[in-house]
């Protein structure tokens, strides 16, 4: 795991995500370390992921949103983090948003919180999830914009991580329409986290929280399985001159 002190010197950290749930799988263990430490930490959702489901029968948006605005409040009750934003953007449709007013949005929120990190999305979106590559891009764009001398980190997958949950991806299409992420070499991460004993389990702990996404995954892999597999997080830095 990153040490403390190269978490302290991360200082203030906003977390700018498409959705609830992704804060969580991709720096639930980061986000607590900080907290624990007295560091702000503060969490933008630019929707309420109010489409994701496979059942919408038993799911319409209107019901799923608020579920899922409730899962998030407690996945981030566990990790410690009082400070989350909604967007109130459409799930699913971020890429019919006028980009120029969520930019905006974005950097007055970045201009208020003065964060020394920003975490988001890379070009990839980690799954190729198209919400996911629009937020980043403006995530990134607002960073320029309001504080480009802050840190920011681009989520990351490592490249013995990505080999060995390969047969998990392919199984449940974590890569949509065929995106593959670029796997990154240990030494190219600026944060690579490996969680083990009480911070796993307080990730798994917010994981579980958010049932409506997480309870079906655990079910089909185990519970054992599902561990080892959101157990790591890990993040590239990106230069003010090339995001």
């Amino acid at each position: 795991m990153t040490g403390d002190d190269e978490i302290r010197c991360l200082g203030t950290i906003l977390g700018i995500w498409a959705h609830p749930d992704d804060e969580t799988y991709l720096s639930a263990g980061l986000m607590a370390a900080a907290a624990d430490n007295g560091q702000r930490v503060v969490v933008v959702s630019a929707t309420a992921g109010e489409h994701g489901t496979d059942d919408p029968v038993t799911w319409p948006p209107e019901r799923l949103g608020p579920v899922r605005a409730r899962e998030a409040a407690a996945a981030l009750a566990a990790l410690g983090v009082q400070e989350h934003r909604w967007m109130g953007l459409p799930d699913g449709d971020l890429r019919r948003c006028c980009p120029d007013e969520q930019i905006r949005r974005l950097a007055e929120t970045i201009i208020e919180v003065a964060p020394d990190t920003i975490l988001t999305f890379g070009p990839d979106g980690i799954t190729g999830h198209q919400d996911h590559q629009v937020l980043g891009r403006w995530a990134s764009a607002a960073h320029r914009l309001a504080r480009p001398g802050a840190c920011l980190l681009h989520a990351a997958l490592e490249e013995a991580y990505c080999k060995r949950f390969q047969p998990l991806h392919d199984r449940f299409e974590v890569f949509m329409d065929g995106a593959q992420p670029e796997p990154r070499h240990h030494d190219e991460l600026a944060v690579h986290l490996r969680l083990s004993g009480a911070e796993l389990d307080r990730k798994l702990v917010a994981l579980r929280a958010q049932a409506t996404q997480t309870a079906p995954i655990i079910e089909a892999i185990g519970a054992d399985n599902y561990a080892r597999w959101v157990a790591e997080e890990a993040f590239v830095e990106v230069l003010a001159d090339r995001s």
